[in-house]
């Protein structure tokens, strides 16, 4: 072994390349791993809240997922880094908006940060004050039941308390690119 190589005494290597190497590795994995799960096509939501000064908030999601029809739940996941993070983990109410086909500039637009993503959409408050989206596919309207950890995200069930449809041709997601389903 070359000095550069020799074990410290915590037994890690003293090369200065490795935690530079290492780091280049797991993002090439992480970056691998989200390409591998993008195979799986998704519908595109919305979920919205109010934050603690009672301001709306809102961001696109594609962890929307049914849990159970009796009694009715859903879950959705966030990550722990994203700045409305309190409002939707903190808050009672939520509500989950899925998008149609032709709402791609809607889901772009709560996909950004920053901009007043409501004063260029059309909605309303509900009977809690949380923001509903006009002209969606489906909204639910939901009780935060629980926030279950999980990893760099935590996993929100909700209580599903009112829903409708609309219905029309879903947004969907697959491979990182917006898609039309087969036959439409």
């Amino acid at each position: 072994m070359t000095a550069s190589t020799q074990p410290t005494p915590s037994g890690e290597s003293a090369n200065p390349a490795k935690p530079a190497a290492d780091a280049q590795a797991k993002a090439e994995r992480a970056r691998a791993l989200r390409d591998t799960l993008g195979q799986f096509a998704t519908g595109v939501t919305v979920v919205t809240a109010l934050n603690a000064q009672g301001e709306p908030v809102g961001m696109t999601v594609n962890s929307f997922n049914s849990v159970s029809l009796d009694p009715a739940l859903i879950l959705w996941s966030i990550d722990r880094g994203c700045m409305s993070y309190a409002a939707y983990t903190e808050g009672e109410y939520f509500a989950v908006h899925v998008l149609k086909g032709d709402q791609q500039n809607v889901s772009n637009l709560f996909a950004g940060r920053g901009a007043d993503k409501f004063g260029q959409v059309k909605w309303h408050k509900d009977a809690n004050g949380v923001p509903h989206l006009d002209d969606c596919a489906a909204i639910f309207h939901c009780r935060r039941v629980q926030n279950i950890e999980g990893g760099d995200h935590t996993i929100l069930l909700g209580e599903v308390v009112e829903f409708s449809a609309a219905g029309g041709e879903p947004l969907v997601f697959h491979c990182g690119q917006y898609r039309a389903l087969a036959g439409q």
